[in-house]
């Protein structure tokens, strides 16, 4: 019997062969440990969780757009509530007197550039309650004013008014109530008296001759005084000019002497 020696080089290959063999079963064996079967059902379940998801993505988008129309519809009616509100009452302006409409040819008025001439003294028609006053015309005075009593302050429609008598002119003891807006307040310092006065200062449409104004008048006490009407600078200004020594140097219309007998100024 003979021997045979080791060969080393042989050994090793034979060794790597098997390792070889070994590891390709393994993997083999680990690759198909999943069943074909198993893997349809998977994907299965993917595609019905996708499926899902979208359905609750639109579903939330419907409800995010009900929720602004909801939020809309009620901003526009809180618009509308806000537009339709009921407005605070106000009372209806009182309508100012005029006076009455006169023809070119009633009445007379010298004019020289265009200002009425007047003298020191003119008949005055006052508008509203028609009254006829002899006035005195003065260019020492600023503002003009007339003979007022029991002056009452009161507020219309957040503006400040003034309630007030004014003599019926040629009767004793005998006064017309008056009503209008104050135009502002003039302090008045007098020789008699130590304090200065705070006058009231309202809006009045008068005549004189055949010329309609309307003018600021300060309401005052004139009892002591000769005449109940003073026409200030604030009238006389570019308006009219006065011929020293004259008095009565225009006449009033017809018209207004009519009303002034009635007391009819409508």
């Amino acid at each position: 019997m003979g021997y045979r020696f080791f060969q080393p080089r042989r050994f090793l290959t034979l060794l790597s062969l098997c390792l070889a063999i070994a590891l390709t079963g393994c993997s083999a064996d680990r690759y198909f440990m999943v069943p074909k079967g198993d893997l349809d059902d998977l994907r299965t379940s993917v595609h019905t969780q996708r499926a899902t998801l979208v359905t609750i993505e639109n579903n939330a988008t419907v409800r995010h757009e009900q929720i602004l129309n909801i939020q809309e519809a009620s901003t526009q009616s809180i618009l509308d509530a806000i537009a339709t509100q009921v407005e605070k009452p106000v009372c209806p302006p009182v309508a100012k007197p005029v006076c009455p409409a006169v023809s070119q040819n009633q009445g007379r008025s010298d004019r020289l550039k265009g200002k009425v001439i007047v003298g020191e003294v003119e008949k005055f028609y006052l508008a509203g309650p028609a009254h006829i006053y002899t006035a005195r015309i003065d260019s020492g005075a600023e503002t003009s004013s007339i003979h007022a009593r029991n002056i009452q302050r009161f507020e219309r429609d957040g503006s400040n008014w003034v309630r007030f008598d004014v003599p019926v002119p040629g009767v004793n003891n005998q006064w017309v109530t008056m009503e209008r807006e104050i135009s502002r307040r003039v302090r008045v310092i007098q020789a008699s008296a130590e304090e200065a006065e705070r006058r009231v200062v309202v809006e009045l449409q008068f005549a004189i001759g055949d010329h309609q104004q309307v003018a600021e008048f300060t309401l005052a006490d004139r009892t002591n005084l000769t005449y109940e009407v003073l026409v200030g600078r604030n009238i006389l200004r570019d308006v009219m000019l006065i011929d020293v020594g004259k008095e009565y140097a225009t006449e009033l219309p017809e018209s207004y002497r009519q009303r002034a007998s009635t007391g009819d100024d409508s």
